[in-house]
């Protein structure tokens, strides 16, 4: 694999390695594109980080990192820790340390939380890593199914066969990222969350919520790493194409 560093300023922040650094794995556009099958496994990927989020190899539901485990909830619901030994074809990481703590006090749905949000991180091409914790009066969240190996249907068109699931007041973590647009294709720019349950046993990608009584950690990245792929399918994949509206797609969970 090739790997690719970039940091912002002049020169590395002394904490870099501890945890301001985002590391990736995979190539964003490339998921979105169809290249699911697995290419880095998870006993690795915690070396770069203990907090961050991706997809599960060929799929079969959305992968959340906290606290240092790894947990994959899949199409059926099923949430479960993972095997240090299976592979992720895409996921990024860091090592979470906040340097901003907030507690709104009002509750907000996923447009309100995002405004909110925005409100406190000024600066717009910024990388932040953020750790929502407490309580939900309802949450929708997603999981994608499997697929078979080298299916490369663009994610977009699988959304059909997405399933949703459903929480009403409970308790849990939000994982997640608001990165910058020139992150686009190596990452996804933008908000992106997975939720974990309290208890362990659900989760899945964000679609909607309604916060309650929350509590916010923002951690602010000063550098990322991208490994790429040396697979065939990765080198034969067409990353010319526009997938931004496909990108708007999979991120809302549907076309409208």
């Amino acid at each position: 694999m090739m790997i690719i560093t970039l940091s912002a300023g002049l020169a590395p922040s002394p904490s870099s390695k501890d945890g301001n650094s985002l590391f990736t794995v995979g190539i964003g556009a490339g998921l979105i594109g169809g290249l699911y099958d697995g290419i880095y496994p998870y006993s690795s990927l915690k070396e770069h980080g203990n907090f961050g989020l991706g997809a599960p190899d060929k799929l079969d539901g959305e992968i959340v990192v906290f606290r240092g485990k790894i947990y994959q909830t899949q199409h059926s619901g099923k949430t479960f820790m993972v095997d240090d030994k299976a592979l992720t074809p895409f996921a990024m990481v860091n090592f979470f340390h906040p340097d901003i703590k907030i507690t709104p006090h009002q509750a907000m749905n996923k447009t309100m939380l995002f405004q909110y949000l925005d409100s406190v991180l000024a600066n717009i091409n910024g990388m932040y890593a953020i750790h929502i914790s407490g309580k939900f009066s309802y949450l929708k969240t997603r999981a994608f199914p499997p697929v078979k190996a080298h299916q490369h249907t663009p994610l977009a068109d699988m959304l059909p066969l997405q399933q949703f699931f459903e929480f009403k007041d409970c308790q849990g973590d939000l994982v997640g990222y608001r990165l910058p647009p020139f992150m686009d294709n190596t990452n996804i720019s933008g908000y992106h969350f997975h939720y974990l349950s309290q208890q362990k046993n659900a989760g899945g990608h964000i679609i909607e919520l309604k916060a309650e009584n929350i509590e916010i950690e923002i951690d602010i990245l000063d550098s990322y790493t991208v490994q790429v792929p040396s697979t065939k399918d990765f080198e034969h994949f067409d990353f010319k194409k526009n997938r931004e509206e496909d990108i708007k797609s999979v991120e809302r969970g549907g076309k409208n």
